[in-house]
């Protein structure tokens, strides 16, 4: 394994529209600044409310619609729920929303609070992502989490 490569994972509530968004997004990113051997990036969810019987629901097709608009290549996937090995194994674990770190500490618990500093932190910095499945609003969604993408890319 590459010892530079930089392990981040993205989440929200049911992986299935803003986590599995900002993973093709980022994706495509350092794809296009010819840095993709330097990441691993996935996504995963808090909840367990987009997986049944031991499968995970696929990504949204309002997601998935917004993404082919913006020409990010992305496999639909299935939703699955982020695991303590998940947690440790990823150098970062991005959120898209305060209720996400609140879910995240109840399934996790220490593993959060004695998480390195910047380890867990939100996309958007102290904003949250709005979450397009209430609001119908992916076109808003992408916006946000392309920019936050941008600014991570950035800064790593």
């Amino acid at each position: 394994m590459n010892p530079y490569m930089v392990k981040i994972l993205f989440v929200c509530h049911g992986n299935i529209c803003r986590s599995p968004m900002a993973e093709h997004i980022f994706k495509a990113f350092a794809k296009r600044a010819g840095l993709s051997s330097r990441f691993e990036v996935s996504s995963a969810a808090i909840s367990t409310e987009e997986i049944w019987m031991g499968r995970g629901n696929p990504m949204d097709y309002r997601a998935q619609r917004v993404l082919r608009a913006h020409g990010i290549p992305f496999e639909p996937g299935e939703a699955r729920q982020i695991t303590a090995e998940d947690f440790a194994e990823n150098d970062l674990v991005i959120l898209m929303d305060e209720g996400n770190r609140r879910g995240l500490k109840r399934l996790l618990g220490k593993c959060v609070d004695e998480a390195p500093a910047g380890k867990v932190r939100l996309l958007l910095g102290n904003t949250d992502v709005a979450d397009p499945w209430f609001s119908g609003n992916f076109e808003k969604a992408y916006q946000d989490i392309e920019k936050g993408c941008r600014q991570l890319l950035e800064k790593i």
